[in-house]
């Protein structure tokens, strides 16, 4: 497997439906089975938390990436291989896509769709080749996909860029899926539409 980091996205609650903290901790341990670290938003609490437990208990590597402003709101976390504390929101999405080969959302709040579609962004327009995907645990991610394909037939998204974004409900799966995946070709995005 050519991934050696992943940043996952996710949410700082563990939200209404235990299944989404078992998934959580299901994908901690794939990446610790899988000798991938763990890249996350530095925080102990919710379902980042979990999942950067499972990892480091799984005996994978964890970095968590966290503002100073957040630290302590979001109660950062001290059991980690290594926490980095920077100046704020923007240093650390950057710091995360830095350290990260791939990502992954996990079910999360406005946060982590925010984090997502800005890699994703990136991706789109040709800053980085990483591979995305969505832990779709119980039908999550359903909606949201239904409509990214609506995106597609208006023609506000290519084909090959809605195509970036992975999806599964098995970690396993989704590892996979992203371990393949190849980029698409980036012709100059100003000068063509989006059809």
């Amino acid at each position: 497997m050519s991934l050696r980091s992943i940043c996952v996205f996710c949410g700082a609650s563990r939200g209404a439906n235990p299944v989404y903290e078992q998934a959580a901790t299901e994908l901690g341990r794939t990446l610790a089975a899988n000798g991938i670290r763990l890249i996350y938003g530095g925080g102990a609490v919710g379902l980042m938390g979990v999942v950067a437990d499972a990892t480091m208990a799984a005996g994978g590597e964890v970095v968590g990436i966290i503002p100073q402003s957040l630290k302590d709101a979001e109660v950062g976390h001290t059991g980690l291989t290594r926490l980095e504390v920077v100046d704020g929101m923007h240093a650390r999405k950057a710091r995360m896509a830095e350290l990260a080969d791939a990502f992954i959302a996990l079910p999360g709040g406005l946060g982590t769709l925010e984090e997502l579609f800005e890699v994703w962004t990136w991706g789109q327009l040709g800053y980085h080749p990483k591979p995305l995907g969505l832990l779709d645990i119980n039908h999550f991610y359903s909606k949201l996909s239904h409509f990214l394909d609506h995106l597609v037939e208006e023609g506000f998204v290519r084909p090959q860029h809605r195509q970036m974004l992975q999806r599964s409900d098995q970690p396993q799966a989704l590892i996979q899926l992203l371990d393949a995946w190849q980029p698409p070709a980036h012709s100059r995005w100003a000068k063509t539409a989006p059809r």
